[in-house]
């Protein structure tokens, strides 16, 4: 339900999330404090995602107070009065941003639910910036089928696209899914261009099966690009053109897609050019290929840069390599970026200014390994900071850890980029050790910067390793084609590796070294205590794949058609083809081979792992094993989002690291 709520109460909430704290009371806690709790760690922020008005005279921002849901505030910045304009009851409010000067477009953010408490979808909604012309534009009722009750909104499968370059006018692009099938991969999406007001759309001439679109600065839908059936296909037309086919590529060998057309028409587009990093060019239209010459390149990580705007015109990119940084083209923005810098020295600072300001504020967003972010209004014409918000005030006080990027060798000589955390404090040596494994296995698995996990285990007195493990993306093809059908062989070498570079390093106490991770991470985990028993001591293994045939098999998962027929044999493997090797890799085939204490959780309606994953594992183990500790969260699915659950759960972790691997020696 849609609640209002009085202004006063906005911002008696915001000083009291804000008042006498500097950004050092982060890097320097309080003396000897208490252990702060696992739930602590795992809230949703009280503060974040601020976005100043196009105009740059309000900034809106999400506002959690205590344990309601996040509301959505809007600041007068003349007047410095704060209002929220969109609450609801039972829900955060999700994603939102500005339609123009004075009107929001949002959703509610029910995938802060777990699985087995979404009443309904995320919906999309529009606001003034005032609280006034309060409008539903999309339902958010659990089905394809629209109500003939409320015809006139939008399908529930309804999704924001972009607001408008100039953004003046009421009007939204929204992506429609019409039709989608999980198990078949199909799909078939519209675009649609909605105003915020009234809620009346006209349909956008655009590719049915695309799921990723570029308009120019004139709002015209200008490229687009397809994936299925194995193949990349990026898509483009002229003004008043019809759509035609640039080029086509094989989807897991190439990385191709249109980003950005300024206002000089110049396409910009994503690719590794046969290169082993990708990095951005632009589109040559006469020789129908990418440039030469890159606009931005890295010989060490993949690039996937998104560009800053202020006027029309590119001020300069966003990209991650390590760490997340910004490269200004513009000396304006540059100068900007060096005086908030030497301001606050020890955060990451990332800057934002209104699309077309009119006022002299900036926005900054500052974080660090350390710090989990504030938010400050800085004036350029007087130079004064105010501080807007902290996104864990719960936290203040406690001692953070620092996060390092390392490099490794594994044993065939490929270097393995990892993240290193140590317990805060004073430097030390023979810790116990928690080789902490991504999910996914292909995505890129951190990058520097505050991690509530990592935080919570170092606070225990543990190191933390995140290898970005062969597989890993961001750094390169040879990286990550190194991982095609290696699990639990290379890929598994690459963390066993990780520990004893650790040891060798004297950080690590070679007799409390644990593995532990979800999804993929809980996969190696067992294969962990099944290759080296010697170096692991325990496993945590949450929501994780313990078969690779059950990948194939098992027919109620979301594993759509399209990935196990041209995704998973050259990455995992063929099920048939390669039944041997499943075999011989397979947790729950190799049950009788751990011997050591495990902790599994699972989620109750995991549609990506299911259930079966881990009662099959769990069933293996028992006869043989008397240390298996299981957890089942029957609203849960793949991963735990519920606060509830998550402080559950970690505190269990915590309960069993300090049974099998004590802090002390």
């Amino acid at each position: 339900m849609f609640k209002k709520t009085k202004a006063w109460c906005v911002k008696a909430c915001l000083w009291a999330i804000t008042s006498g704290l500097t950004w050092n009371a982060w890097a320097q806690p309080a003396a000897t404090p208490d252990k702060a709790p696992a739930s602590s760690y795992f809230q949703e922020r009280a503060f974040s995602a601020a976005q100043l008005s196009p105009d740059g005279k309000k900034v809106a921002f999400k506002l959690r107070i205590k344990d309601s849901p996040a509301q959505l505030a809007v600041m007068d910045l003349v007047t410095q009065t704060p209002k929220v304009v969109a609450s609801f009851e039972r829900d955060s409010v999700g994603s939102f941003a500005w339609v123009n000067d004075n009107r929001l477009v949002f959703n509610l953010a029910t995938w802060l639910k777990s699985a087995g408490q979404r009443e309904i979808n995320p919906g999309l909604f529009a606001v003034d910036a005032n609280g006034d012309r309060y409008t539903q534009l999309a339902e958010t009722i659990r089905s394809f089928v629209q109500s003939s009750v409320r015809a006139e909104l939008l399908p529930q499968a309804t999704e924001l696209l972009r607001t408008s370059a100039d953004q003046t006018g009421d009007d939204v692009w929204v992506i429609v899914t019409e039709a989608y099938d999980k198990k078949v991969g199909a799909d078939y999406r519209r675009v649609r261009k909605v105003n915020t007001v009234t809620g009346r759309w006209t349909e956008v001439d655009a590719p049915l099966h695309a799921h990723h679109w570029v308009f120019d600065r004139q709002d015209r839908l200008r490229a687009a690009v397809e994936s299925r059936d194995g193949q990349h296909k990026m898509l483009y037309r002229s003004p008043d053109q019809a759509w035609q086919t640039l080029t086509t590529v094989d989807s897991l060998s190439t990385t191709l897609y249109p980003l950005h057309i300024d206002k000089a028409d110049r396409l910009y587009v994503v690719s590794n050019q046969g290169k082993d990093t990708t990095g951005l060019y632009t589109w040559d239209f006469d020789k129908r290929q990418l440039s030469d010459k890159a606009v931005l390149f890295s010989s060490n990580f993949d690039l996937y840069p998104a560009p800053v705007i202020h006027q029309g015109e590119i001020q300069g990119w966003r990209y991650t390599i390590d760490a997340a940084v910004t490269q200004w083209t513009s000396d304006t923005f540059k100068s900007l970026q060096d005086t908030l810098d030497k301001a606050l020295p020890s955060t990451v600072n990332v800057v934002s200014v209104a699309s077309r300001s009119e006022t002299p504020y900036a926005l900054i967003s500052a974080y660090s390994d350390r710090a989990p972010g504030s938010t400050y209004l800085y004036n350029r014409d007087t130079r004064k900071f105010s501080r807007l918000g902290d996104a864990m005030p719960q936290l203040r006080g406690q001692p953070m850890a620092g996060m390092d990027f390392i490099r490794y060798p594994a044993r065939d000589g490929l270097s393995i980029p990892a993240y290193l955390s140590l317990p805060p404090g004073e430097a030390k040596k023979n810790l116990p050790l928690l080789v902490l494994v991504h999910g996914g296995p292909w995505v890129r698995g951190q990058s520097w910067g505050w991690n509530p996990e990592v935080q919570f285990l170092t606070s225990r007195g543990y190191a933390v390793l995140q290898p970005e493990f062969r597989g890993s993306t961001g750094f390169g093809r040879k990286h990550f084609e190194a991982s095609w059908k290696q699990w639990g062989q290379s890929m598994q070498n690459d963390l066993a590796d990780g520990a004893k570079w650790a040891i060798a390093q004297g950080v690590a106490d070679p007799k409390r070294i644990c593995i532990m991770g979800a999804s993929y991470g809980g996969y190696a985990t067992l294969m962990g205590l099944v290759n080296d028993p010697d170096l692991f001591r325990c496993g945590i293994n949450w929501v994780g794949v313990t078969d690779q045939s059950l990948l194939y098999s098992v027919n109620w998962s979301d594993m759509t058609d399209q990935a196990k027929t041209y995704g998973f044999p050259r990455l995992i493997g063929d099920a048939t083809k390669d039944a041997d090797m499943f075999k011989a890799y397979s947790p729950i085939q190799q049950a009788t081979r751990i011997k050591a204490p495990v902790l599994m959780a699972y989620g109750g309606k995991d549609e990506r792992v299911p259930l079966i994953h881990g009662e099959k594992m769990r069933d293996a183990l028992k006869p043989h094993n008397t240390q298996v500790e299981w957890i089942e969260y029957p609203d849960e699915g793949h991963g735990f989002v519920d606060p509830k659950t998550q402080a559950d759960f970690w505190q269990r972790v915590e309960k069993f690291l300090g049974k099998h691997l004590s802090p002390q020696p």
